[in-house]
């Protein structure tokens, strides 16, 4: 009765605590809240109070992600996941993700706590039981941003010898490369993974980086060979007088590069359907020559 007793005590006080902040006899109005009828305008900065839902998520963020980071590290996961949210063009920043993160573990070590204590198996299953959900619930949400991520890259490499087709005509009609990724980005299907990039890459511009900063920004953020090749060449823009040329060799490329992925890919798929026949065919036969095998050590171990 005291391990029930005392989790729901605790439970029951930080739930009274978040909900009594929000009443205004008990936690002091923010300076944002005082400001704001004089303003004339919203106004949305200010500190949270002391016992807020803020300033509790302030205090848990730097402990999730530190948390999250180690045990995401521990399992393989060597890749910053800033770089994989901004990839996907997530909402959420790196605290807020791993703050996510831990809520759905502990929630799930909640329930296996539960399960635990209604069945009492032993020690080691109870350990599976109290743990295994948690770490469960941890991986499943960092194995969906890192499948995303993934497709992102894929799906830029195949939109890529496109985009860079029509960089080319544009880059040869007479568009400097800045309007022309510009005209891209603003007429392009918005569905896109690689016009929506290109309008991040126009925000970088407009925020005070060069054309080439902000494509070799968007490379190293997307680390995808083609577009690691592609870049380079796009940085030519002030130097090579047939620059739309050598864009169109460079998407030529990338499409060899895919037609070649997609060779090997179907040359594997084909092997693999060996396997079963080959399996099915190899048990029967060693089956039949065992059995004269045996018999011939049987009769010379007899003779």
């Amino acid at each position: 009765m005291i391990r029930v007793l005392v989790p729901a005590t605790v439970v029951v006080w930080c739930g009274s605590t978040l909900l009594l902040s929000q009443l205004r006899w008990f936690s002091r109005p923010r300076l944002a809240d005082r400001l704001r009828p004089y303003a004339g305008a919203q106004i949305t900065v200010g500190n949270p109070g002391l016992l807020s839902v803020e300033s509790f998520r302030d205090v848990l963020a730097p402990l999730a992600r530190g948390a999250g980071t180690r045990v995401a590290r521990l399992f393989g996961v060597s890749e910053e996941l800033s770089l994989r949210l901004r990839r996907i063009h997530s909402p959420l920043d790196v605290n807020e993700f791993r703050l996510r993160q831990i809520g759905w573990a502990t929630a799930a070590f909640g329930a296996g706590a539960l399960l635990t204590l209604g069945t009492r198996p032993p020690q080691a299953m109870a350990l599976v039981l109290t743990a295994g959900p948690a770490l469960l619930a941890f991986l499943v949400l960092e194995q969906q941003v890192a499948s995303a991520s993934q497709q992102r890259q894929r799906r830029l490499m195949l939109e890529l010898p496109v985009v860079a087709e029509q960089l080319a005509m544009l880059l040869s009609a007479g568009y400097s490369l800045g309007a022309a990724i510009n005209r891209l980005a603003t007429r392009g299907d918005a569905s896109s993974a690689c016009i929506q990039d290109l309008r991040q890459v126009c925000a970088r511009v407009q925020h005070g980086l060069t054309e080439v900063d902000a494509l070799r920004e968007w490379a190293v953020l997307m680390r995808v060979d083609a577009l690691d090749r592609l870049v380079p060449v796009l940085a030519l823009n002030r130097e090579a007088s047939d620059l739309g040329r050598l864009i169109s060799a460079e998407a030529r490329g990338i499409r060899r590069d895919l037609h070649r992925q997609l060779v090997e890919t179907m040359e594997r798929r084909s092997q693999q359907v060996w396997i079963p026949v080959t399996v099915a065919t190899l048990v029967p036969g060693v089956v039949f020559m065992a059995i004269p095998f045996i018999e011939a050590l049987r009769v010379f171990s007899g003779s």
